[in-house]
């Protein structure tokens, strides 16, 4: 994996909540997780966006038990 060295600008108070809610302390993993938690609720935002929109779509083959 490729990093880059990145200067941030964050305000203290932000710095600070984050850290206490989270429990994590080292400021780079804190920076980490909070951008891949942005992801992934952005990712999932834009799935949801999606659902139903495709005209042509059928549902799943469901199997029967053998009840």
């Amino acid at each position: 994996m490729l990093a880059a060295k990145t200067t941030l600008y964050i305000p203290d108070e932000l710095f600070h909540s984050a850290q206490m809610y989270t429990g994590i302390r080292e400021k780079t993993r804190l920076v980490q997780e909070g951008l891949k938690a942005l992801i992934r609720e952005k990712s999932a935002e834009r799935l949801a966006l999606l659902g139903g929109t495709d005209p042509k779509a059928e549902g799943p083959i469901r199997k029967k038990t053998g009840k």
